[in-house]
């Protein structure tokens, strides 16, 4: 009898593991695609979810959005440059199913792809267009990625270019460059303020000179500034408008 027990409280345990482990959680980001002996049966939603052990096995798919990094790659450009340039990838599952039966690893595959659009794309592009149109390129590869990846039932939502690595003499070359074109808009400037500053005087001096006696009395007052010490000779030639108010205030 003890024996006899003993197997039946065996046996009621095995049965209890069997049901346990039939039970499964699918989480609000999840979904569970079922496969009833090796075939496709159907998906499981979010929740308390049971299957059939042994003659059924569900793999949980995450469908949130996923970020994966794409490796730095050296990549010649168009006009023969070296470079070594990155990327991330952001894409969502929109077909479990698919993404389970399509592909043995839909984000190992996708990464994959991705790296090869990118050298693709950035292959076909100079240097210049590259570094001012990044935001384009990354579509074209975005473009490329999602056209491919669609029958894995994936959806490519952004593709970024993150870090471009230029050679060292092209670093140089550009920073010349730039402290060039620095330079370049500091003489533009002055020499604006030399010209806005030359129509000024220019103005005064036509204004003064419309004025009788005023270009002589600007004079004075120019003389009376820079002879601020006692000490200080100045040497200047009076102008012959101002010898003759002299000679005027001394006949009267």
């Amino acid at each position: 009898m003890g024996d006899i027990s003993s197997l039946g409280i065996l046996a009621v345990v095995l049965i209890a593991a069997v049901v346990i482990s039939g039970i499964k959680i699918i989480n609000q980001y999840e979904r569970g695609v079922v496969l009833t002996l090796g075939r496709f049966s159907g998906l499981r939603q979010p929740g308390l979810r049971v299957v059939i052990p042994i003659l059924q096995q569900m793999t949980k798919i995450d469908v949130r959005s996923t970020p994966v990094d794409v490796p730095r790659q050296e990549v010649i450009t168009k006009d023969n440059v070296t470079i070594n340039v990155d990327a991330v990838v952001y894409f969502r599952v929109i077909d479990a199913a698919r993404a389970v039966l399509e592909t043995s690893s839909y984000t190992y595959a996708t990464a994959q792809f991705a790296q090869a659009a990118l050298r693709d794309v950035v292959g076909n592009v100079e240097l210049d267009s590259l570094l001012s149109q990044r935001e384009q390129i990354s579509q074209q590869i975005k473009q490329i990625v999602d056209a491919e990846t669609d029958k894995w039932g994936i959806d490519v939502e952004n593709v970024k270019i993150q870090n471009i690595e230029l050679p060292q003499d092209m670093k140089r070359a550009m920073a010349k460059q730039a402290e060039a074109e620095r330079e370049r808009r500091a003489v533009i400037i002055t020499a604006g303020g030399e010209k806005a500053a030359a129509q000024q005087v220019a103005e005064a001096a036509q204004m003064l000179a419309q004025v009788p006696g005023g270009i002589s009395i600007r004079t004075l007052q120019t003389l009376e500034k820079i002879a601020v010490e006692p000490s200080q000779k100045t040497v200047f030639v009076l102008p012959a408008e101002l010898m003759e108010i002299a000679k005027h205030f001394k006949h009267d």
